[in-house]
């Protein structure tokens, strides 16, 4: 009920501009712990890869369909 009435906070970014060199250079001057812990952060978590299931959900719906209409024939065969 809560969780209705709350705003959403701004999402904040790490953006580094890609050809400036002072920034890049004012940038690595200031390793603060709060920085360090980020980019830590971030190289732990691009070693986790996402594990696919075994099948995919269409195989599984394809074959769940196959076996019902065999189970369907067979039915109709033996009775």
């Amino acid at each position: 009920m809560l969780d209705l009435f709350k705003q959403r906070k701004n999402k904040r970014f790490n953006y580094q501009p890609r050809f400036s060199k002072e920034d890049q250079t004012h940038a690595d001057s200031e390793e603060s712990p709060e920085k360090e812990f980020i980019s830590r952060w971030k190289a732990t978590r691009e070693g986790k890869r996402k594990v696919k299931g075994v099948m995919p959900i269409r195989t599984l719906i394809l074959a769940l369909v196959l076996l019902l209409i065999l189970m369907y024939v067979l039915e109709k065969k033996y009775m």
